[in-house]
């Protein structure tokens, strides 16, 4: 694929003199069959006239390709002749106009260092005790062997659970045969609190409120009936 760069006529204003100065420059706008080899060396290439080039980082999914110079002013030189960048059409691509617009100061990677090193101001990995708790987690340790773990506990419960349960289910029953309603046994704190139904007649049945005439007395409450108090003595005067 052929493609012919066409540079401004005229530069683009130097930056304000109030603003900080960058080594970084972002070449915007470029359409994803732009990424091949051939045409990202010869805008490398084109690039480099300016200066020295410290990172190269071409980003497809945002259709740019951030430039990292060695000095300051090459950045700045290539932002005021290179802004902006037409591409000529040809029968592979229509015009295409590229933008360069300067960019946060990055850091310089020595060429001697390694490329995976990280620098101070970067996010470490966690210590290996506590690898494991990032997820996906990271690698094992050094020296670390997978162990045949112990299978499932196969009892559903433990006994003296299962014995508190048999006691709960007696206590139940015993309070369906005597009519009352145990909420504290006398084994737990000392004390007993049990609670009867005072609503229910002798005979089992429950008198029904829609069921009750208005001026008698309601059965359930005749053996709750008040005992009768004698007339205090009249005072004669």
């Amino acid at each position: 694929m052929a493609v012919q760069l066409s540079l401004p006529s005229s530069p683009s204003p130097p930056r304000s003199a109030g603003s900080e100065s960058t080594n970084t420059v972002t070449l915007t706008g470029l359409p994803k069959s732009f990424f091949d080899p051939l045409i990202l060396d010869l805008l490398k290439d084109h690039f480099a006239l300016y200066g020295t080039i410290n990172q190269w980082v071409p980003l497809p999914g945002f259709g740019r390709v951030i430039v990292v110079y060695e000095i300051d002013v090459c950045a700045e030189n290539a932002k005021i002749h290179c802004d902006p960048i037409a591409l000529q059409a040809t029968p592979e691509h229509p015009e295409v106009t590229l933008r360069v617009f300067r960019a946060d100061r990055n850091p310089i990677i020595p060429k001697d260092s390694c490329i995976t090193a990280l620098p101070m101001s970067y996010l470490k990995p966690p210590a290996v005790e506590k690898n494991f708790l990032i997820s996906p987690p990271g690698s094992p340790p050094v020296g670390w062997e997978q162990i045949q773990e112990d299978p499932p506990n196969s009892t559903p419960l433990a006994d003296d659970l299962m014995a508190a349960l048999q006691k709960l289910k007696m206590q139940e029953q015993e309070n369906e045969n005597s009519g009352y309603e145990m909420l504290l046994h006398p084994d737990e704190a000392g004390v007993g609190v049990f609670v009867e139904d005072c609503d229910v007649t002798s005979w089992g049945m429950e008198v029904r409120e829609e069921e009750w005439v208005y001026g008698e007395t309601m059965p359930a409450r005749e053996k709750w009936r008040p005992m009768p108090t004698a007339m205090p003595p009249m005072i004669s005067t």
